[in-house]
């Protein structure tokens, strides 16, 4: 795992949809004004919130805001994904576009169309696509950043064996392979070997965490504050997260936030960052905004860690 200085990612997928476009604005202003540099879209967001069926209202709103924004573009990075896109509108996932290099090609032209830039500094393949050949996947993600269409590739909701593959595959053909992952990880889980009631989510495992730091790869990791549930009454965990060690992790959430003088959810964050990996938040308001950029000058010691580790 890389060992550079850890970010706060915007997680954008409700912008244009669940949240207006001027609300994303603001937000989006907020992040800048406090420093934020990653935003993290995808082709697909949110498909099924949209009215239309298909993809598209985050990236549109990103691109006007960037053209809002004379010379912001310099100052954010921006991470799209391609994959989840319906085809057919309302249809998912039997007409989701893919990872074919054609289904690459084509969704990520509209990406930059939709943005109004002429290049990405990340692209994610949004989740794995088995009924193409690995090899043509890996090889038309390298094509991009060649061509300098992309800085950076990586994998998002991929098992590491198969991002291990795919990154022996990009070698062989010359092109820039894998190099971030991202996947679901909070500082509670979900009970062992249950599933998770969101599809095609893909948890973090110590696999994943061993591969990045073997290879150096960066870690995004998205839910990250499991929609609110450590600050407010009223959004509930999931049932698979009811089990005696979310109670006790918990418990010791709430002693360091308040020995620290923070709030729980810049515990988590802090936590998360503690470990190498890029906390990726969503957000519907400026102050939610706010209060996760101001969690990245919050230090959690080797002994806030072990309770921790311990509590889990």
């Amino acid at each position: 795992m890389n060992t550079k200085a850890p970010h706060i990612v915007l997680g954008t997928m409700d912008f244009g949809t669940r949240v207006s476009p001027d609300d994303s604005f603001r937000i989006l202003d907020a992040f800048v004004d406090g420093g934020g540099v990653w935003l993290d879209t995808a082709n697909c967001y949110t498909f099924w919130a949209d009215p239309s069926g298909v993809g598209g209202a985050s990236e549109r709103v990103i691109g006007a805001w960037l053209r809002a924004r004379p010379g912001v573009r310099e100052q954010v990075r921006i991470a799209t994904k391609v994959r989840q896109n319906p085809l057919v509108p309302h249809v998912w996932p039997e007409s989701a576009e893919g990872l074919s290099a054609e289904a690459i090609r084509g969704g990520f032209a509209e990406s930059l169309e939709r943005l109004g830039i002429g290049h990405v500094d990340l692209l994610w393949a949004h989740a794995e696509d088995r009924a193409v050949p690995l090899a043509e996947t890996v090889g038309a993600f390298g094509q991009l950043v060649t061509r300098g269409a992309v800085g950076r590739v990586g994998a998002a909701n991929h098992a590491s064996w198969r991002v291990e593959r795919g990154r022996a595959l990009a070698r062989a053909q010359g092109v820039e392979p894998w190099t971030a992952l991202q996947l679901r990880h909070s500082l509670v889980l979900p009970r062992p070997l249950t599933p998770v009631a969101e599809g095609g989510h893909r948890m973090l495992v110590p696999d994943d965490l061993d591969l990045a730091r073997a290879e150096e790869l960066d870690v995004w990791s998205y839910s990250s504050l499991l929609w609110g549930a450590y600050v407010r009454a009223d959004k509930a965990l999931p049932d698979t997260y009811d089990h005696p060690g979310t109670a006790r992790v918990l418990a010791v959430l709430a002693e360091v936030a308040g020995e620290l003088g923070v709030t729980a959810n810049q515990v988590v964050l802090a936590w998360l960052m503690r470990q190498g990996i890029d906390p990726i938040v969503g957000v519907s308001r400026v102050e939610q905004v706010q209060e996760a950029l101001a969690a990245l000058p919050v230090r959690l010691g080797d002994a806030h860690m072990e309770r921790f580790a311990a509590a889990r």
